[in-house]
């Protein structure tokens, strides 16, 4: 299935110089993590079946309020995009599944699409709405709002659209929407801060009432921008309060760059799985905001405890334990594919790692007040090189060793810039 994007010769060939190194350094690695107590085995297994979903958006080049600078062979649409998410799932044999965003990547075939992931082996996750655009043809505008708008009329919009979305998402296989606003004020008296958020309620609530029985909905926060006074889902525990008065089917979405700098993100991640609300995760990294940066490029560390708090998560809860995950990225300098290749095994390398920590052993050291030796226990794991185990992975799964290479070996870009129609130069936009 694969054959449409990348052919199995070319793995194949890129692997066949790689492979004696590569057994030579997961024997040894096995070894090494035998002496801890740790099956190296297990923690293979247990990657093979750890998925993260591509974002739709996130093949196409991004760019920052001043600028966006295309490439060539950019994809121009949903079709297209799907296309490149296949080429990092064949070679990456980690990101099984696609998050779509609508009206972005509205098509008048569901099936048409439905059919077209098939036949690249894709699947879909949790898609998302968009009423933080006005889109061409639009009655009303989400200028003052959409989900919490003073007037009714522009909420009943906003409500609609999230149930066409949800529509669309079961025709095409997905189980989820992540609903995000950029609802809020960036003057004081601008809006009622109290009847903003009632107003929010009101209208999740009738989305809530839309979904299928077996779908979740996500509610993502985000700390600032564009309300830069007041925004209404502005943190965790807003969300959590929001997740809470809906009911069972609604969670919290953590996007890693959607909070303020130095915050401790894995507490909150503690917190959200502690109360059975921990929906799901976009992964990025951060330096000053919502940066939307290649997956532990800044702070792998963070992602390491992120997933040490994941890990013992599953370890209290593991049939009602089940976040979704997802990449959200902007790549402003990087060639897509490239960043997401990258950004996926860095995902799957903080979980390796936090399944390499010796629980009983840090569980002694924190009932004991063993405050070095707590700590010693998590930098040993995260110290580990686990890149064996992953290319170990992708190796068995069919894909490639050292997927950077085997994709620039393919010359997948250039081969496509001579087909696809070039993005206009002139845009500015972060997606």
């Amino acid at each position: 299935m694969d054959e449409a994007v990348i052919s199995r010769e070319l793995i194949e060939r890129e692997n066949a110089g790689r492979l004696d190194a590569l057994s030579d350094d997961y024997e040894s690695l096995g070894r090494s993590l035998d002496r801890r107590g740790v099956s190296i085995d297990k923690v293979k297994a247990a990657l093979k079946a750890f998925g993260v979903a591509i974002p739709s958006w996130g093949v196409g080049v991004g760019g920052t309020r001043f600028a966006k600078f295309p490439i060539a062979g950019e994809p121009t649409n949903i079709f297209e995009k799907l296309e490149d998410c296949a080429v990092v799932q064949a070679l990456g044999r980690n990101t099984p599944t696609v998050s779509t965003h609508f009206p972005w990547d509205k098509v008048d075939d569901v099936k048409a699409l439905k059919e077209k992931a098939a036949a690249v082996g894709l699947g879909f996750d949790a898609v998302n709405s968009n009423t933080f655009q006005d889109q061409p043809g639009q009655p009303l505008s989400y200028k003052y709002g959409s989900l919490t708008h003073a007037d009714a009329a522009v909420r009943d919009q906003a409500v609609q659209h999230n149930i066409d979305c949800i529509e669309i998402g079961e025709a095409l296989g997905a189980e989820a929407i992540t609903v995000w606003i950029a609802d809020g004020s960036n003057f004081a008296g601008q809006s009622d801060l109290t009847g903003a958020l009632d107003r929010y309620l009101d209208s999740m609530a009738r989305i809530y009432a839309a979904l299928p029985r077996h779908w979740r909905l996500f509610i993502e926060h985000k700390l600032y921008e564009p309300a830069f006074y007041s925004t209404v889902v502005s943190d965790w525990g807003t969300s959590l309060l929001c997740a809470q008065t809906l009911g069972d089917k609604a969670q919290c979405l953590v996007d890693l760059g959607h909070h303020a700098p130095n915050v401790n993100i894995e507490q909150i991640v503690a917190r959200l799985a502690r109360f059975g609300k921990l929906g799901g995760f976009h992964f990025n990294d951060s330096k000053y905001g919502d940066d939307d940066l290649d997956a532990g490029s800044i702070n792998p560390h963070q992602l390491f405890l992120v997933f040490n708090e994941l890990v013992e998560a599953e370890r209290r809860d593991p049939e009602g334990f089940r976040p979704a995950y997802m990449l959200d990225q902007s790549h402003n300098v990087t060639d897509p594919i490239e960043s997401l290749l990258n950004s996926a095994g860095a995902v799957a390398a903080a979980h390796a790692r936090a399944l390499v920590v010796d629980r009983d052993a840090l569980a002694e050291h924190q009932k004991a007040n063993d405050v070095i030796m707590g700590f010693n226990t998590l930098r040993r794991a995260y110290d580990t090189d686990v890149t064996p185990i992953l290319a170990m992975v992708r190796y068995e799964l069919g894909g490639a060793i050292d997927p950077i290479a085997a994709y620039r070996a393919s010359e997948w870009r250039m081969r496509k810039a001579q087909v696809r129609k070039p993005i206009a130069v002139g845009q500015a936009g972060i997606v």
